[in-house]
């Protein structure tokens, strides 16, 4: 079973590696920035504006859920823990200079989430039950044709395998060994684990619509906490706020040499792991947030567009970039006083704060962004296996999703996190032909859509 798990390990290693998925996710990204004529930077501002306005929508368009319902359950499975552990790894890893790479993975992967949002509401379905299904599946099957099947089946069983782990198992033992550390073990995993499944089961075995409302009122809630906890420490020190400005740009492009605890960096190092760290804490062109935005009640599919470029935006620009500067400003990255990231983000909280109220920040961050990865992961799964078996296979998975919740809370399945990390990794590569081989047709879309809105 070890070997095994090396195996795959080292499969993962060479897939996210630097020549092949990083390098064709950012390619990917620059491409449709330049095809788009650099829209997502220039109509930023409106996304921002239509987010807010699409807490209401026109009940004879055609969804299930708002845009606003539909882009918080895309930010529900985005904002994570990679968020805050993500951004550490990265730190830790390739130095100061990798929050530079990460900030540029999301203001290029903002085009990639336009063009993934509006493919699946073009080509989205409806099942039987009235249910609205998107996704790559479904825009590789209806918008290349029947020959490129068999690569929207891929995405499927990739996405619904991963769901299980990235998705579900891994969140709810990353959830478990905070909570037990936190108290002391006051907090057994069997007790954890029961809270969870009873939380979770309540929410996702009643589907996409309660999973929609609950990520409306969780997410902003959750984001909004760390983002105003985050912004008032950093202004209690802002002014070491501009030496930290100055440390990432000056690593990003010379490397950081050796100094206490921290091994050193290169320019090479700062690259791979801001680049690598940023898109798969923003997920863009892994093809997981086109799911949730079908769902969308919406005319234009363009609208939605502008909806999912803000996901990078917020998750990275914003959250990720006040983990960054809290750890940058308390200095505990250059201590070597740690043994992983989750470890380093709580100490440089204590350390700004003065006592353990980083202890309780993160613990509650961590646990409110991974549970709410979960409710996100359920919707992606579920559409994968209603495109696999049909309609009537939702209500299956939900209730075998759910009983997997206890499982990652009590158990090591190393191999299990190691598969479900790997075809996590493979999602992207089908979502990515699909969106070089139909980026004409958004491309066209766009340039409609402002032409005739005069936006």
């Amino acid at each position: 079973m070890e070997s095994i798990g090396i195996l795959l390990d080292n499969i993962y290693n060479f897939v996210t590696g630097p020549y092949l998925l990083i390098p064709l996710l950012l390619g990917v990204g620059i491409f449709l920035t330049i095809g788009l004529k650099f829209m997502p930077f220039i109509k930023l501002p409106h996304a921002l504006a239509a987010m807010w306005k699409g807490r209401k929508h026109d009940p004879e368009h055609e969804g299930e859920i708002s845009p606003f319902r539909a882009l918080m359950t895309s930010l529900a499975a985005t904002v994570g823990t990679g968020n805050i552990v993500g951004v550490a790894t990265a730190i830790m890893w390739g130095g100061p200079g990798a929050i530079f790479w990460m900030w540029v993975t999301a203001l290029f992967g903002m085009a990639t989430k336009f063009c993934e949002a509006t493919l699946a509401v073009k080509y989205r379905e409806t099942t039987p039950n009235g249910s609205f299904v998107g996704g790559p599946m479904y825009y590789i099957k209806n918008g290349l044709g029947a020959n490129w099947k068999w690569l929207a089946t891929l995405f499927a069983i990739f996405g619904m395998i991963a769901s299980f782990g990235i998705g579900n198992m891994v969140q709810t033992n990353s959830i478990t060994g905070n909570i037990v550390e936190f108290s002391g073990g006051l907090l057994t995993p069997p007790i954890i684990a029961t809270i969870l499944l009873m939380f979770g089961g309540a929410v996702m075995i009643s589907g996409v619509k309660r999973i929609g409302s609950v990520a409306g009122v969780l997410v902003p809630i959750m984001a909004l906490f760390y983002v105003i906890c985050g912004g008032v420490i950093l202004i209690m020190h802002i002014d070491k706020i501009p030496a930290a400005f100055n440390l990432i740009f000056i690593s990003a492009f010379n490397g950081h040499a050796a100094v206490g605890g921290f091994a050193g960096s290169t320019v090479a190092m700062a690259i791979r792991y801001g680049v690598a760290r940023g898109l798969f804490s923003n997920e863009a062109g892994l093809g997981s947030a086109p799911i949730a935005h079908a769902a969308a009640i919406v005319k234009n599919p363009v609208k939605q567009g502008l909806l999912g470029m803000v996901d990078p935006f917020l998750d990275t620009i914003i959250v990720c970039s006040i983990s960054a500067f809290i750890i940058l400003v308390s200095g505990e990255w250059v201590n070597g006083d740690y043994n992983n990231a989750a470890t380093l983000t709580t100490l440089a909280f204590n350390s700004i704060t003065h006592g353990n109220f980083g202890s309780w920040f993160v613990t509650i961050s961590l646990t409110l962004f991974a549970f709410s990865t979960i409710l996100g992961w359920c919707v992606y799964g579920e559409r994968c296996a209603i495109y696999l078996f049909g309609h009537k296979a939702a209500a299956v998975f939900r209730i075998i999703f759910t009983l997997a919740v206890p499982i990652g809370a009590l158990a090591e399945l190393k191999v299990v996190w190691a598969l479900s990390d790997l075809f996590n990794a493979l999602m992207a590569i089908p979502n990515l032909i699909a969106l070089l081989l139909l980026s004409p047709v958004v491309f066209k879309m766009a340039k409609e859509y402002f032409k005739n809105s005069n936006e």
